[in-house]
């Protein structure tokens, strides 16, 4: 069943002036209950844009964004009521904090959707456990956090607003790899418990290619592409001609394939490459 759907989707900037820039182009696609959406694109390609207007931050100049069926914009003067179920979590979400402490921070969005003082309480504390916070991190200032806490910080209180439809913009940039890898494993724990619907932004094919279900291509504000990450990685020369690339891992798959080794087209991870070249290597009578 679908969650959301966008039809004729456009946004341009500084319309009427020299800056006029079309960001979005005409849009058309729909999304699934309870899939991981990666969205990739070069920088410049609309994707911040397009998840913008998912959740109501920025108006279409055309087109439509359809929640559970229902146009966002319908009634504007109840677009709020929309971010509640439409979290946004933007690129380097620390800079969201802001309250005196990260229990007050987590907690100012389930405050506003009117919980009462219990639930708000359970709320925070689940939250903080989803993204790995302790309970004594809860009392201290965000802004006394490591990097990697107020990133987790921050997303906590996004995620407390229980959101049907969770967007993550290049939420692991700027991680060391080990922050990055825990960061990944707390966002797809949380999903698989609550099973809502996650848009993942990244630049890292890696990362996209280990998390999403399906995966949205956007070049120069139009939507490109749209399928499983096996079949989208596996269109090297066209995700290249994009100034994108393929995992690592994939490329070197698929030179080793040009070469005449018998392995499996769409190796996304190592893992995955492991294997095949150890079934390679048997099958040849080496190991």
């Amino acid at each position: 069943m679908s969650i959301i759907e966008v039809k004729d989707l456009s946004f341009t900037y500084g319309i009427n002036t020299p800056f006029e820039k079309k960001a979005v182009d005409d849009v058309n696609v729909c999304f699934n209950e309870g899939e991981v959406i990666g969205l990739i694109g070069h920088t410049g390609s609309g994707k911040s844009t397009f998840v913008q207007m998912l959740n109501g931050l920025i108006k279409p100049t055309s087109g439509q964004v359809l929640l559970e069926g229902k146009d966002i914009w319908e009634k504007p003067k109840e677009i709020r009521k929309i971010r509640f179920k439409v979290g946004m979590v933007f690129q380097y979400p620390e800079y969201q904090l802001f309250d005196e402490t990260v229990y007050k921070d987590i907690s100012f969005g389930p405050r506003n959707k009117g919980l009462n003082e219990n639930e708000i309480d359970l709320t925070v504390r689940k939250a903080a456990k989803f993204v790995g916070l302790s309970d004594k991190l809860l009392n201290k200032s965000p802004f006394d956090l490591s990097g990697g806490e107020k990133r987790r910080a921050a997303i906590a209180g996004v995620i407390a607003m229980d959101p049907d439809v969770l967007v993550l913009d290049e939420p692991t940039a700027g991680l060391d790899p080990k922050g990055r890898e825990v960061l990944l494993a707390q966002i797809m724990g949380y999903h698989k418990e609550r099973k809502n619907t996650i848009f993942f932004v990244s630049h890292s094919m890696e990362d996209i290619s280990r998390i999403a279900d399906r995966v949205m291509v956007m070049n120069k504000g139009r939507l490109e592409m749209f399928d499983t990450p096996k079949n989208i990685f596996a269109q090297v020369e066209k995700i290249e001609s994009m100034g994108l690339r393929v995992p690592q891992i994939t490329k070197i798959i698929t030179m080793l394939r040009e070469r005449g080794y018998d392995l499996t087209d769409g190796v996304l991870t190592v893992e995955q490459a492991f294997s095949e070249v150890v079934n390679l290597l048997k099958r040849e009578g080496v190991i």
